[in-house]
């Protein structure tokens, strides 16, 4: 994991920027009717409870290819002149029949070079193993893998800090993710929160984000069978939809855009 130095003493940061899709938007923690947390928001709020002054902007949109975060993202991003950004796509790269892992690698490094050099703190993910969440996804894995790898090294060059999510078996409880198995659960989007600030050092983080959660009941055989069960309705209700938007071009983000485009004071009081 890449971290702060820990010889330089911590520096409030003061405009915050999150780059990504769906996962940066917080698809999973809340609604569109009640409104999005995601881990973006939390991270914001365990940032501002040592930082009182920041303010925080949110780009992410759903349904976004890496190369159209860099393209309608970036910009913005750099005019807000953050002194911290988050940089959190390629899933949706992955997830696209034909997938070019150095043109997808080629955007996030042109994001993290353009942001640590107008002076910028940055941070990614990599990304866990999708066949330890659905055996259907066995396909993805080397492309993850390939991915995660690019992102290391790219990250290594340009000073990123990595919260290397993939690396603990945590990440693959199926209790972290919502029932779509692609957007985390309002407790994944808290996990992610904290590795990203475990992985900035940030004041009163630690590695307890890679911990287990309580152990669940065993499934038995009857549970074996409702796990099969399982596996065929989730084909059915998340599968099926997202290839027919693929077939037809269409996107999860369609009409939408960044819920947060500018840098607003942050709210520490929520639950």
């Amino acid at each position: 994991m890449t971290t702060a130095d820990p010889s330089t003493p911590h520096r409030p940061y003061e405009r915050y920027v999150a780059l990504g899709d769906s996962q940066t938007e917080g698809l999973g923690d809340g609604d569109d009717t009640v409104g999005l947390r995601g881990w973006a928001d939390r991270f914001a709020e365990q940032l501002a409870a040592h930082s009182p002054e920041l303010t925080y902007a949110n780009l992410a949109v759903r349904g976004r290819l890496a190369g159209q975060v860099r393209a309608e993202q970036l910009g913005p991003a750099l005019a807000l002149r953050p002194d911290l950004a988050t940089v959190m796509a390629g899933v949706n790269d992955v997830l696209r029949p034909k997938f070019d892992v150095d043109e997808v690698a080629g955007h996030l490094e042109a994001m993290f070079a353009a942001l640590t050099a107008q002076g910028a703190r940055v941070a990614t993910v990599t990304f866990p193993d999708p066949a330890r969440l659905t055996p259907l996804a066995r396909p993805l894995s080397p492309r993850v893998a390939a991915l995660n790898d690019r992102v290391r090294r790219a990250a290594l060059r340009h000073g990123v800090a990595v919260a290397e999510a993939d690396r603990h078996p945590v990440v693959s409880d199926p209790r972290l993710w919502s029932p779509d198995r692609l957007h985390a659960a309002p407790i994944g989007h808290q996990r992610i929160a904290a590795a990203f600030a475990h992985a900035l050092d940030l004041p009163g983080s630690d590695d307890s984000w890679t911990h287990p959660l309580p152990a669940a009941e065993p499934a038995g055989s009857a549970g074996r069978g409702r796990a099969v069960g399982a596996e065929l309705r989730w084909a059915a209700t998340f599968l099926g939809p997202w290839l027919r938007r693929r077939l037809t071009g269409r996107s999860s983000g369609d009409g939408h855009t960044a819920k947060r485009p500018l840098l607003l004071p942050v709210r520490t009081d929520q639950a």
